[in-house]
C-alpha cells in the first residue's frame, strides 16, 4: 500500500509563508507529478512528505497513519535525488546493497534483492563496475535500484533527470514510466519540465507560489485549464493568450488558443499578421506571427508548410477550441 494524504499541510520560514495550507490525496499506485516554475515549492513539499523538512502545520497521513512527526526512515519511503549520491569507491552491487546491509538483512536476501533490481533496470552486466565507469543514465539507474531494494510504500523523485542531456532524459522518462508499470508502486515525481509531467503522470499537481493551481490528468489540464496560469504553463509550445478586442468579443478579459488550433493561410483569415521566426522540427513547424490587433501568435502547422520571414499571412482560431478567462484569470 502507498496512499498518501496531505491535510492542511503548510510551511513557513520565520514570517515568510512558503506553502500555504495544502490538501492533496495521492492514491495507492498512482504516478503523481508535482510541476511548476522554479521556486514554486514543489521540492519543499516533496521533502516534507519524505520527512526531510518539518511541517509548520497540518498532517501527512501514509496508509491511514499520521506520520507527520516520524523520522524519514520510519515512513517507508525511498527518495531519488537530482544528484545520484553514489559511493564512488563501491561497486554498483555494493551501492545498491548498501541500505539493506545497514538494515542488517541476511546476505542471501540482499543478494536476491540486488540481482532482481539489477535485472529490472538492465544493470546485471554492470554490477562489478564503479560509478565512475558508468554513464549518467546508468548512474541514475543505480540510484533508482538502491531505492527499489528497500521495497518502499512510495518512491519520491526530486528532479532526477536534470543532470542528463536531452537524449538521455527522453530515454530515462520511458524507463521510469515502464518501471512504474512493472512495480505498480506509488511514485511522486518533481519537475519543472511540463513535458516530463505530461508524458509520465497519471495525475499532475500544478504548483505556483506554494499554492495548488489545479490537479488532474494530463489531458484534463491540457483540455480544461482552470486558470490563465495553468493554461500558459501546460502545453508546448505554450497556449496563446490574447487580451483586448479579440477577447472582449467573447465577453472575456483573456482569450486562449493553443498553437495547433490556429489555422494559417496565405490568402484569407480572421487575423492578419507578419511571419517572424519559423522553427522547423521535421513533422511540425512552429511559426511565430506578429498580428496587427492580437499581438504575437504561435502557430503549429504541418512540417511542409513553407513561409518566409516578413511574409503576410492570415490566422483563424478554431472557435470550438477557444479558452476564455475572466478578470481574475479564472476559466469562464
Amino acid at each position: 500500500m502507498g496512499s498518501i494524504t496531505l491535510e492542511k499541510v503548510s510551511k513557513s520560514f520565520g514570517s515568510t509563508s512558503v506553502i500555504p495550507e495544502i490538501d492533496l490525496e495521492i492514491n495507492d499506485g498512482e504516478f503523481v507529478v508535482f510541476v511548476g516554475p522554479s521556486g514554486c515549492g514543489k521540492s519543499t513539499l516533496l521533502r516534507m512528505i519524505a520527512g526531510l523538512e518539518d511541517l509548520s502545520g497540518g498532517r501527512i497521513v501514509i496508509d491511514g497513519k499520521d506520520m507527520s512527526n516520524e523520522a524519514p526512515a520510519k515512513r517507508g519511503l525511498s527518495m531519488v535525488f537530482q544528484s545520484y549520491a553514489l559511493y564512488p569507491h563501491m561497486s554498483v552491487y555494493q551501492n545498491i546493497a548498501f541500505p539493506l546491509k545497514m538494515d542488517g538483512q541476511e546476505k542471501s536476501a540482499i543478494d536476491k534483492k540486488v540481482k532482481d533490481a539489477a535485472h529490472i533496470l538492465n544493470l546485471t552486466n554492470y554490477l562489478d563496475r564503479r560509478p565512475g565507469q558508468l554513464s549518467g543514465g546508468q548512474r541514475q539507474r543505480v540510484a533508482i535500484g538502491r531505492a527499489i531494494v528497500r521495497q518502499p510504500k512510495a518512491f519520491l523523485f526530486d528532479e532526477p533527470l536534470s543532470n542528463l542531456d536531452a537524449a538521455l532524459r527522453g530515454n530515462m522518462r520511458l524507463e521510469i514510466s515502464d518501471l512504474h508499470h512493472q512495480l505498480k508502486t506509488t511514485m511522486i515525481y518533481v519537475t519543472h519540465d511540463q513535458v516530463e509531467a505530461m508524458t509520465m503522470a497519471d495525475k499532475i499537481v500544478v504548483l505556483n507560489a506554494g499554492r495548488i493551481e489545479q490537479v488532474g490528468s494530463p489531458l484534463e489540464l491540457y483540455k480544461s485549464p482552470k486558470n490563465v496560469f495553468v493554461a500558459g504553463f501546460i502545453g508546448s509550445p505554450r497556449m496563446n493568450l490574447v487580451e483586448g478586442p479579440a477577447a472582449a468579443k467573447h465577453n472575456a478579459v483573456t482569450l486562449g488558443v493553443r498553437p495547433e488550433h490556429v489555422q494559417i493561410s496565405k490568402t484569407a483569415g480572421l487575423w492578419k499578421g507578419t511571419v517572424g521566426v519559423t522553427e522547423h522540427l521535421g513533422s511540425d513547424t512552429f511559426i511565430h506571427v506578429q498580428t496587427e490587433n492580437t499581438g504575437k501568435i504561435t502557430v503549429r502547422t504541418d512540417g511542409d508548410f513553407a513561409t518566409e520571414h516578413g511574409q503576410s499571412v492570415y490566422l483563424t482560431p478554431d472557435p470550438s477550441r477557444l479558452h476564455l478567462f475572466d478578470a481574475n484569470g479564472q476559466a469562464i
